[in-house]
């Protein structure tokens, strides 16, 4: 990113309060006497790289992630400035903090830990009021809101009002690793009730103390949403988050086809699979069209088994097989064991198996199949046993082995026995983060199947190109990308996903891919502007963009001369804060 202007008409004591804007003690006097704040902070100067020392110190000196979190939550509420920088130059250490697998038990203390509301909250009391509760937030232009009912926080089952923290985690991602504009981003909590009676008697619990709503009302109520939603933010891209499956699923069918919609639940995690498994190929030495011939296991038959197996049956047909054939390579098992026709949900039809096989067991489904892939979508942990592994082993000299589950404590396998069960040989992905392995004088890594490599990417995608949909076909777009970001020496270590620690490069090809396919398919309602170069060489793509930033108010009397100033709000990138009204300004960014 190149110089970034922005404005604003706060001024003084609103100024410092605001944690878009404030910096702490990085003001220059200079700054300090142009925007009113001269004496209200401490006078030393602070440059934020001092800054982030003072916060990395004390996350240090914490003595649990959850409270690493409260302490990162709390920077958020005063300075995103520092936040933003701090978490954007320490990703690999702070992202399993702000997100999983720390997210999963801040959701389940988070009425003890709450501190400030950040977002909204909609409760079936606010049926018919909707569409003026939206005004209730103060932003003109929102880009992208993540929304969630609670009913299925990661692993964790029904945690009612207590899962906003998720969407709050999301978006901080869309924003440190997609560079989604942070004053543009919406949390919001639908709390429709909760059926975890732990939470129903705590006097603490921040949420409504009742059941969850019966099917018609949750439909009635979402649909008021939707509409209130998209009367006042036409152009928002909404993220479907952690809604059970069933609604996960009746939500995506209801609003995909008209509105600006995904859940990264189900098409997310279905995304990051099929780059996972172009990875493993990848590193096998093999070529994509090798996708069709792998015999494929997953334990998990709930909204992200379906969104991986859908997403792997659409890689296997653009190599050729038909939906049938693809089908036939997909074996899906839940608590029951392998699910035949007669047992087979609407979502898993397609994958259901002869009904004399309904309920074989994991091991013997891999003794009858011989796959040479083992995904986990179950939240089982510890599933994948010795035995399972080892079968495993028979079939196949490097297997890909992938216990996708979040947290940790929910993890099918741990990274140490997979690869002391498997002599080192399989490759591993995880969904929650695994430290290296010492494995025979060898230091063995796996790689982390996280949808953080996916869902910051649409959020700048649908900012720039202001798509009116979000297509099927955009997941394969973006697991192509996510799989050709594969160095070699990410292949070297074994890994099939990129490091994080080049996650912010990686996002921004995403997103020239993307927006290239929303420019190709003609859902883009941002035409392709002249001056956007947009071509590929290889399975490189540049492409020059211009972002036009919101005006102050036309009737602002409060704006002071124009001051020039240098903290950076997005990471690693310098922009300018001027207190001054401008008609429009633009920002050029060049990749």
């Amino acid at each position: 990113f190149n110089t970034h202007v922005w404005s604003t008409n706060e001024h003084g004591a609103a100024l410092i309060h605001n944690p878009l804007f404030n910096k702490g003690t990085s003001f220059t006097a200079s700054e300090r006497e142009r925007l009113g704040i001269r004496g209200l902070v401490p006078p030393a100067h602070i440059p934020i790289e001092k800054q982030e020392q003072r916060i990395l110190r004390h996350l240090e000196s914490c003595q649990s992630d959850v409270g690493r979190y409260v302490t990162l939550s709390n920077l958020m509420d005063r300075n995103e400035t520092l936040y933003y920088y701090v978490v954007s130059k320490n990703l690999n250490k702070l992202a399993p903090i702000i997100y999983t697998p720390t997210v999963g038990k801040a959701c389940q203390n988070f009425s003890s830990i709450y501190r400030r509301s950040r977002g909204m909250y909609f409760t079936p009391e606010d049926k018919s009021e909707m569409h003026s509760m939206v005004y209730n937030w103060p932003v003109e232009e929102v880009d992208v809101i993540v929304v969630t009912d609670g009913s299925r926080i990661l692993g964790l089952g029904d945690l009612g009002c207590q899962g906003m923290g998720i969407p709050i985690g999301k978006l901080a991602l869309y924003v440190a690793v997609g560079g989604v504009n942070p004053a543009k981003v919406l949390p919001i909590q639908l709390d429709f009730g909760t059926n975890n009676k732990t939470l129903l008697d705590d006097p603490l619990y921040i949420g409504r103390k009742t059941p969850r709503v019966p099917h018609e009302l949750f439909i009635e109520l979402m649909d008021e949403f939707m509409s209130a939603v998209y009367a006042r933010w036409p152009k928002v891209l909404v993220q479907f988050e952690d809604f059970s499956s069933r609604n996960a699923f009746a939500l995506l069918e209801r609003y995909k086809e008209n509105h600006l919609v995904f859940n990264d639940d189900i098409q997310g995690t279905g995304a990051v699979a099929l780059a996972g498994i172009m990875g493993y190929l990848r590193v096998r030495g093999l070529p994509r069209s090798a996708l069709k011939d792998q015999k494929i296991v997953c334990l998990g038959g709930g909204s992200a088994g379906i969104g991986v197996m859908d997403a792997l049956m659409t890689g296997m047909m653009k190599e050729g097989l038909s939906k049938e054939a693809a089908a036939e390579n997909i074996y899906i098992l839940d608590s029951k064991g392998l699910i035949g026709r007669h047992r087979a949900g609407e979502q898993q039809l397609p994958f259901a198996k002869p009904q004399e096989l309904d309920g074989l067991p994991l091991l013997e489904t891999i003794k009858e199949v011989k796959p040479s892939i083992l995904l986990g979508l179950s939240g089982a942990a510890g599933a994948f046993t010795e035995e399972i592994i080892r079968e495993m082993m028979k079939y196949c000299d490097r297997p890909f082995i992938c216990p996708m589950s979040n947290p940790t404590d929910n993890a099918e396998c741990t990274t140490e026995d997979a690869f002391k069960w498997s002599d080192g040989r399989a490759l591993l992905a995880t969904g929650s983060p695994f430290d290296p392995v010492e494995y025979n004088g060898k230091t063995l890594h796996s790689s982390q199947a996280n949808n953080m490599y996916v869902f910051p990417s649409l959020g700048l995608m649908s900012a720039i190109a202001r798509p009116s949909i979000i297509p099927d076909s955009m997941f394969y777009v973006v697991a192509c990308s996510l799989a050709s970001s594969l160095t070699d020496g990410d292949m070297k270590d074994g890994k099939v996903y990129p490091g994080l620690d080049h996650i912010r490069e990686v996002s921004k090809k995403i997103t020239i891919d993307t927006c290239i396919h929303a420019w190709d398919t003609g859902i883009a309602r941002n035409k392709r502007p002249r001056n956007v170069v947009a071509e590929r060489n290889g399975d490189k793509a540049h492409l020059l963009l211009i972002f036009l930033l919101p005006k102050c108010s036309p009737n602002c009397q409060r704006c002071a001369p124009p001051a020039e100033l240098s903290p950076e709000l997005w990471p690693n990138e310098p922009f300018k804060l001027v207190n001054e009204k401008r008609d429009a300004m633009a920002l050029l960014v060049k990749y």
